[in-house]
């Protein structure tokens, strides 16, 4: 005897009206893609729930993957048997065998929609419970605050079971809300923050600045590892290197030390804007957290937002280090962020940066610098590199159509 489908309970979708078939549509394809390699498996849908028909596939390795897909609140193994109590109750024996956690008490829920079946809804919960009884040491009946709820539903056609319930990830479908650009960073944050807004429906592409020689090759390569590790939400993931050395170098040369990170942010953000433009994304994504470092004051991000009229979302920005960092854990990037493999923010990072800069101070800086020509050809030279999983490069390109 094996599982013969799993339900998926849409969550968040369901609060969708008019436009409920593009957020599941979405998400069908999201699940097609994760499921892409296990032969034979069939995805049916109505309004209220999708079901994966397995045709003898592992339901533990398809749940395992369904698990990351967005929008997809739970998901339930179920069994379709024949309506004879005596299959009924070698599948409930089966289920409960199964089930992911151990299981102390128990109790079952019948719902008979075929009145015909020769056995009322009490006799068969007793017929059930009597026969898991006898079969299982150690358990016990709790019809109040069972550990699990086995759930029977007699219908013409057969009789299915189910019960356990296993937590989606939620949010909305990949693709759903739009796209943004993810200003990823070597760090523990960029990345973090790029992963909810993609829980969040965004399509996100990542904008990397990178400064050799200050900053090594390895440490371009730790941005792609990261990258790889959003890859595997989608199957690819898309990085935009952009050359900064000659803008950063011009910036030191040219404004005072503790305005210099300013400067730096607010140029990243004019470039990050012209990438987004021509990628026809609608927001920049950074990791900023709220008073973490100078750059992430109120004064500062007032002083950077100048520079265009862009959303920029935040998605870290209520939260402390200790929940980045958890996140990032949970999310297997920690250890590559922490490689010691400095970025090109850190590596000139002034000794003591303005935490309350002024716009009108910045602005009279920068007034003295010729900065369009660099950015022109740092926008000429970006290198657009897609990665997927397990770190493979599967297309790099010169973006010199910009």
């Amino acid at each position: 005897m094996k599982f013969d489908h799993i339900i998926i309970r849409y969550g968040e979708i369901s609060t969708k009206k008019r436009n409920r078939k593009s957020f599941v549509a979405k998400m069908r394809r999201h699940i097609l893609w994760s499921l892409k390699d296990i032969p034979n498996v069939e995805l049916t849908a109505n309004r209220e729930r999708m079901y994966i028909i397995l045709h003898d596939a592992d339901h533990k390795e398809v749940i395992a993957r369904l698990q990351g897909v967005f929008g997809i609140q739970s998901l339930s193994p179920a069994l379709k048997v024949e309506r004879d109590i005596e299959k009924i109750k070698e599948a409930a024996l089966y289920y409960m065998n199964q089930l992911s956690d151990p299981v102390h008490t128990f109790k079952i829920t019948t719902k008979r929609a075929d009145k015909e079946f020769p056995y009322v809804t009490n006799e068969v919960n007793h017929l059930l419970g009597g026969h898991l009884l006898r079969n299982i040491e150690g358990l016990k009946v709790d019809v109040k605050n069972p550990d699990f709820n086995l759930l029977v539903e007699i219908r013409r056609e057969a009789v299915y079971l189910t019960g356990e319930t296993v937590p989606g990830a939620g949010g909305l479908p990949y693709g759903s809300s739009g796209k943004a650009m993810l200003m990823l960073s070597g760090g523990i944050d960029s990345p973090v923050a790029g992963y909810l807004s993609m829980k969040r429906g965004l399509e996100v592409e990542a904008i990397h600045f990178y400064s050799p020689p200050f900053t090594s090759e390895r440490s371009r390569q730790k941005v792609l590892d990261l990258a790889a590790k959003l890859a595997e939400v989608t199957g690819s993931f898309k990085v935009h290197i952009v050359p900064f050395t000659d803008i950063q170098v011009l910036i030191q040369q040219q404004v005072p030390a503790n305005y210099s990170m300013t400067t730096t942010r607010r140029l990243m953000l004019r470039l990050a804007d012209q990438i987004r433009e021509k990628n026809h994304a609608l927001a920049i994504i950074t990791g900023e957290s709220l008073g973490q470092v100078a750059s992430q004051t109120m004064s500062s991000m007032f002083a950077i937002n100048e520079v265009t009229n862009t959303p920029i979302l935040r998605p870290l920005i209520t939260m402390d280090k200790l929940e980045i960092i958890d996140l990032a854990q949970q999310l297997d990037t920690f250890e590559i962020s922490n490689l010691p493999y400095e970025d090109c923010c850190t590596v000139f990072t002034p000794a003591s940066p303005k935490t309350q800069p002024k716009r009108e101070k910045v602005n009279y800086y920068e007034s003295f610098v010729e900065f369009e020509p660099l950015i022109e050809k740092a926008i000429q030279n970006i290198e657009t590199i897609t990665v997927v999983p397990n770190q493979q490069t599967i297309e790099k390109e010169m973006e010199g159509l910009f």
